[in-house]
């Protein structure tokens, strides 16, 4: 975005061609009960997403304590300030937040590794968010796993919830403690307004291991949370290539995981994208003969 003569925001030339911007922003949480699904991988890389589509994005990690979103992203380094400063009045959202160096609409807003969850407050989100709405057309909150304050202060002011699960009884178990949050904690909810929306991801999904019965359907997993599957992540191990040279995975072009997350950001866009990777590919002859892949 630039600056007009007035010193309003508006939306350059490249903004807004090719793509419809929203007409107020969106906050969206990625989120789920379960630790170790995939969740950063999936804010990161739908962040991305959005923004390589023309929306200005911002993604916010609210794991404070930890703190992963920003070494996924490939910005440790360059994090000086993070979201308990600004909530706390110590830096100003323009001195926190990190422009990506490879997608001119992202912006990431990295979480505190020496503060505690009780640094963040209702009052200090709601402003975080309340400003980030005047410049953005996506926030996207990285939540924490469970149900402690982290979590809930990420869903709490959420339009539209990404419930991230693996195709095991445990997470999506945990996944259905989520959902009955988000119908009944959140601002939405408390206020009588309509419903979080819930879009559900699979991730490390492998046709081949559901067939054996090693891990639960598609089917199985609609079945008992009963929301829309967004979108269905293959088991890779590009993902971990992706965490550790820093690089969100969507961008790790012409791999199914990428492809994956650029289908599951088309359809969050509203466009009418087949389900890939959720069946076993058939072998030709040479592959059955030889044992090829």
């Amino acid at each position: 975005m630039l600056k007009n003569k007035t010193g309003n925001f508006v939306k350059s030339k490249s903004e807004k061609v090719g793509v419809s911007m929203t007409k107020s922003a969106k906050v969206v949480v990625v989120t789920s009960g379960k630790g170790g699904v995939g969740k950063t991988t999936t804010s990161a890389s739908f962040a991305t997403g959005l923004a390589l589509r023309g929306f200005k994005t911002v993604v916010i990690d609210f794991d404070i304590g930890l703190r992963n979103l920003d070494l996924i992203m490939g910005c440790e380094r360059r994090v000086v300030y993070d979201f308990v400063n600004v909530i706390a009045g110590e830096a100003t959202l323009y001195q926190a937040m990190i422009k990506d160096k490879s997608c001119e609409n992202l912006y990431i807003l990295a979480a505190s590794q020496t503060k505690d969850k009780d640094a963040l407050t209702e009052e200090g989100v709601e402003k975080v968010i309340n400003d980030l709405k005047k410049e953005f057309d996506y926030i996207v909150c990285d939540s924490p796993a469970g149900i402690e304050k982290g979590a809930f202060m990420a869903l709490y002011f959420a339009d539209e919830a990404l419930v991230v699960t693996n195709p095991e009884v445990s997470s999506v178990r945990d996944s259905d403690r989520i959902l009955g949050i988000l119908s009944s904690k959140s601002y939405r909810a408390k206020n009588g307004d309509e419903k979080v929306k819930e879009h559900l991801i699979v991730t490390r999904y492998n046709p081949e291991r559901v067939e054996n019965g090693d891990m639960l359907s598609i089917d199985d997993i609609k079945d008992i949370l009963r929301i829309p599957v967004l979108g269905v992540i293959p088991e890779s191990t590009d993902v971990l290539q992706a965490s550790n040279t820093g690089t969100p995975a969507v961008n790790l072009q012409g791999t199914n995981v990428s492809d994956a997350y650029l289908d599951l950001v088309a359809r969050f866009l509203g466009e009418d994208k087949p389900m890939r990777f959720t069946n076993v590919e058939k072998k030709g002859l040479m592959q059955r003969l030889f044992g090829g892949k």
